[in-house]
């Protein structure tokens, strides 16, 4: 089968992925074989892209957001047949799905609706995974209340730890960003202010939701307090946390947590020491990696897909590619790494 494939880690400007024959996947017993229809491109593949080279003669296939269709299920895999729609993330430690097909673990997996477009399913997974899992800590408690969708919101509902009621998001125009904007404003009664630099990037965050928009290459405390925002519980960063850290202690509460994705390297904790700040990391992929509740995030892919269908939270597909080509997958790198991107680039296949 064809697949986009490296063999060195490499920068933008030496881009270097190849569509090349690849042997078929090999399904494990758990596993669905899926054919990919769209993928979603991520920040975090460009920058596995940059730094991670494969073993020697060996190859890397990247890839962990996808929407396609099952063509195999494996014995030990349930709840799925062959031809259902499906979305979801796959393994990081196995080959992605930038390729015609894949085998991905069936607990990673949820069913597409049909008024859910392949492209726009594409969008979801990782955003809702990350912005689900950094906001909402007891997951399992909450997707056990899926049913009770018209009860009474409350600490048990919504799953954000008590005493959270404002939410900022650093990087509200991201997929991370945009996604936990709609999931807070469906799921809570929180107010939410995002965090912009350009009208095209606050326009689209107040589209989301957002009950205000600052722009964080300014003074944000400052702008806060012109909101009439004296304090905040919780900050979900999404990118540049280390070089942001004084700014975001200066506007948690006291006993406030601070929530992020982006901890690659070092970060000086100092300024939240003197508020007994609360540090949540996130990876989409610990279930994965550090033995978690892995059909967890199954579970939540389906609210996320029946969220979007019933309009409670939108896909966020705002560049859509044609075809699985190192044209189309270079234009997904460039519009990644501008930072500047709106929303989520998708390749439909």
């Amino acid at each position: 089968m064809k697949a986009l494939a490296y063999e060195k880690a490499h920068p933008l400007d030496a881009f270097a992925l190849e569509l090349v024959d690849v042997a078929e996947p090999r399904p494990r017993d758990a596993d669905l074989l899926v054919g990919v229809r769209a993928v979603g491109i991520n920040p975090g593949e460009t920058a596995i892209r940059r730094t991670r080279s494969a073993e020697p003669g060996g190859r890397l296939v990247l890839g962990w957001e996808f929407a396609g269709v099952v063509e195999a299920v494996g014995p030990d895999a349930t709840g799925f047949a062959v031809g259902d729609r499906v979305m979801g993330t796959g393994d990081m430690a196995r080959d992605g799905a930038w390729a015609e097909r894949l085998s991905v673990d069936h607990r990673v997996v949820a069913r597409i609706p049909d008024r859910l477009s392949f492209s726009d399913a594409a969008s979801l997974p990782i955003g809702g995974l990350t912005a689900w899992e950094a906001l909402f800590r007891d997951r399992d408690r909450h997707s056990d209340r899926h049913s009770d969708r018209d009860g009474d919101r409350d600490g048990d509902r919504d799953g954000l730890a008590a005493g959270i009621d404002r939410v900022l998001i650093v990087g509200g125009a991201g997929g991370v960003g945009t996604l936990a904007t709609q999931l807070l404003k469906s799921r809570t009664s929180a107010l939410v202010v995002s965090t912009a630099s350009r009208p095209a990037s606050r326009a689209w965050c107040t589209r989301a939701g957002a009950d205000a928009v600052v722009d964080h290459t300014a003074d944000v405390p400052g702008q806060l307090r012109d909101a009439g925002v004296d304090r905040v519980d919780l900050v979900l960063s999404t990118a540049g946390t280390s070089g942001n850290i004084g700014w975001i202690a200066e506007i948690l509460r006291p006993f406030g947590h601070l929530a992020a994705v982006d901890l690659n390297g070092p970060l000086d904790l100092g300024p939240l020491v003197g508020k007994s700040v609360s540090l949540h990391t996130e990876t989409v992929f610990s279930s994965f990696m550090a033995g978690g509740d892995v059909a967890g995030q199954g579970r939540v892919l389906a609210e996320l897909a029946a969220d979007a269908v019933a309009g409670r939270i939108r896909p966020l597909t705002t560049t859509l590619l044609s075809g699985l080509s190192v044209d189309t997958m270079r234009t997904a790198h460039e519009l990644a790494e501008s930072g500047r991107t709106i929303g989520k680039t998708v390749i439909a296949m």
